[in-house]
């Protein structure tokens, strides 16, 4: 029970690679606040299966909204007193070369995959004790040589989200709070898997020596790694099983 009296803010913990993080760090004595943008019966899920509500808080919001953003963290402060674990999950990967990328579309990535996660922290830093830990999420298609045109606005937005990760970690430190980023490789969650014909998957196994997608709970090991370190800060692991 090694988060036993810990507290966990998730954003997109209702399904994917959140989910499995939650999963984990709640089987080890956290407590749990996820919260999910629109599908309910999920989020009750995940409540139901780990301990009910006592447990855990399912939070419904926009990622991607200021107001809400600042209201998830009140809502976990208001249930349980603190936030010792933040793991900004949540995120949109549309995707778009140059040629079809817009303003609006950009925006809208922007909001819930940079911004978001930047103002989140914000909000929860002041409930955050020493001792904390923010875990943001990247994505090893910032460090592959075979990255495509149509990840240019999703790599753009990884990319600020370890250049935040390598600075909150030095801004942070004198409060005790520890910064880190997971990027994950090809993960079969939802998210990746959405709008994939199945010859494209197979395609992708086959660039892995393991010729398989990563598990989400593979990348939620990684996100428990770091929510229990103490000595690595400012770092951006890589959860790829060696293809990048």
């Amino acid at each position: 029970m090694a988060f036993s009296g810990k507290v966990a803010l998730i954003t997109g913990g209702s399904k994917g690679i959140g989910r499995a993080a939650a999963e984990q760090l709640a089987a080890q004595g956290a407590r749990v606040a996820i919260n999910y943008s629109s599908d309910s019966k999920a989020a009750d899920e995940v409540v139901a299966a780990l301990g009910g509500s006592e447990k855990v808080l399912a939070i419904k919001a926009d990622a991607g909204s200021m107001s809400d953003v600042k209201a998830m963290v009140e809502q976990t402060v208001a249930k349980f007193g603190k936030i010792d674990i933040l793991v900004p999950n949540a995120g949109l990967m549309p995707l778009a070369n140059l040629e079809a990328l817009t303003e609006e579309l950009w925006d809208q990535m922007n909001a819930v995959n940079v911004k978001g996660p930047l103002f989140l922290a914000k909000a929860a830093v002041p409930h955050m004790p020493s001792g904390s830990h923010i875990i943001f999420i990247s994505t090893s298609l910032c460090h592959s040589s075979t990255v495509m045109p149509m990840h240019l606005p999703y790599c753009a937005n990884k990319g600020a989200i370890e250049q935040m990760t390598r600075i909150l970690s030095k801004d942070l430190a004198p409060k005790g709070i520890i910064v880190n980023a997971v990027a994950p490789g090809p993960t079969e969650t939802e998210l990746f898997m959405r709008g994939k014909p199945d010859a494209l998957v197979e395609a992708i196994k086959k660039q892995s020596p393991f010729n398989r997608l990563g598990a989400p709970s593979e990348i939620a090991e990684s996100i428990v790694y770091l929510a229990g370190t103490t000595w690595v800060s400012g770092q951006t692991l890589r959860c790829n099983g060696s293809m990048v």
